[in-house]
């Protein structure tokens, strides 16, 4: 029969190093966090608990730590004095009418399971721009959302008239990318 730990704190301590260990173990050099900025949503003693734990994985193993998020990922930073100074901001631009923006659809698209080619005219790419708003995120869930509906009706292929017709599922959230 089991019982309880001989000692509740040492089974603690183990549960927190074990994470530590594993990351050491697989030699990780890199931690990536993205949507940072929905720690703004948590109380301030859980923020601190996730800066304190971002702050102990970094000096301990010798992490890079990446983050991802909207433009508040650098105000929940900013909550860290210490944190703070470890990162760089970088801001990403909103594509463009360009050759650039050009190969990412296309990339894309080529990607998708689609059965059948898809070809875009310089109407289609407008209409993704547009949509869009230029937002990377906004452009992989147009293609995608475009592409189920391709799958579902059997067309198997985008095409500008499908791209006209694509309606995001949340205009509001637009506000708060």
């Amino acid at each position: 029969m089991l019982g309880a730990p001989q000692n509740p704190r040492a089974t603690i301590v183990e549960l927190e190093r074990t994470p530590v260990r594993l990351l050491d173990d697989l030699g990780v050099q890199v931690l990536v966090l993205d949507e940072i900025h929905k720690l703004l949503a948590a109380s301030w003693r859980e923020q601190r608990v996730v800066f304190n734990t971002l702050r102990y994985l970094s000096n301990e193993l010798k992490l890079s730590l990446v983050c991802f998020g909207i433009m508040e990922a650098r105000q929940a930073i900013n909550g860290d004095v210490q944190l703070a100074r470890r990162f760089d901001s970088i801001s990403l631009p909103r594509w463009i009418a360009d050759k650039e923006f050009e190969q990412l659809v296309l990339a894309i698209v080529r990607n998708l399971p689609l059965k059948e080619p898809s070809v875009l005219t310089v109407k289609g790419l407008r209409r993704i721009l547009l949509v869009s708003g230029g937002v990377s995120a906004r452009i992989f869930r147009m293609l995608n959302d475009v592409a189920i509906e391709a799958i579902e009706t059997g067309a198997e292929r985008i095409t500008d008239e499908a791209l006209e017709r694509y309606k995001p599922v949340g205009e509001d959230e637009a506000t708060f990318q």
